[in-house]
């Protein structure tokens, strides 16, 4: 029995549904102490603004730091300290206005690192990657079947992606608006790959 082994890829869209918001409180002071008090009075407010819109499980600290700051001429001029977040939103809209919130509340203490934008729910995008990616198997192993003069028999195996992977979302990183600082979620691909073998027949 002769065969042909094809791996065919196939993509499906999906719009994300939920946000990873990255940002940080910031305080500036003369000495550590004072860049210290400023950055967790920031940073109070901001914990205290985020459990308005999400669980406190979601809010969680990334990092803290403290480092000397200097004038355009390289000389010392006091301190900045850091205090990094991520806060993971479960909706959109509520992002946004976290967001907004945030700006308003926090002020110059705030800073924005990133917002990551996610696929959480199926929406049935993995299941229509995998239908496109055995298409493109099927099509792919008829075009060199008619080149060696044969055509394709019954399918012998089926191998759902590379190494065990299967349907991946790639999330996008948000657009804000200028209004309301809310969140565009564009859309998000969700890819996948099969490796089919067939007989092929003379």
């Amino acid at each position: 029995m002769f065969t042909v082994t094809v791996t065919g890829t196939g993509t499906s869209k999906v719009a994300p549904d939920s946000a990873v918001v990255r940002l940080a409180a910031v305080g500036r002071g003369a000495g550590v102490a004072e860049a210290y008090a400023a950055m967790t009075a920031a940073a109070t407010t901001l914990v205290e603004v985020a459990g308005r819109h999400v669980e406190e499980r979601r809010v969680g600290s990334t990092g803290i730091t403290v480092w000397p700051t200097h004038d355009r001429e390289g000389r010392p001029d006091g301190f900045e300290a850091r205090h990094s977040f991520a806060i993971g939103c479960d909706d959109l809209a509520g992002a946004g206005t976290l967001l907004s919130e945030l700006a308003g509340e926090v002020g110059d203490g705030l800073v924005i690192d990133s917002v990551g934008l996610e696929v959480t729910e199926d929406h049935g995008a993995d299941a229509q990657a995998r239908e496109a990616a055995f298409h493109d198997a099927r099509e792919r192993a008829a075009a060199l079947a008619r080149m060696a003069g044969a055509g394709l028999g019954t399918v012998q195996t089926i191998v759902e992606g590379t190494g065990g992977d299967g349907p991946s979302p790639m999330p996008k990183l948000a657009m804000m608006r200028d209004s309301g600082g809310g969140i565009e979620p564009g859309e998000a691909s969700v890819s996948c790959s099969v490796t089919v073998v067939w007989e092929i027949v003379y």
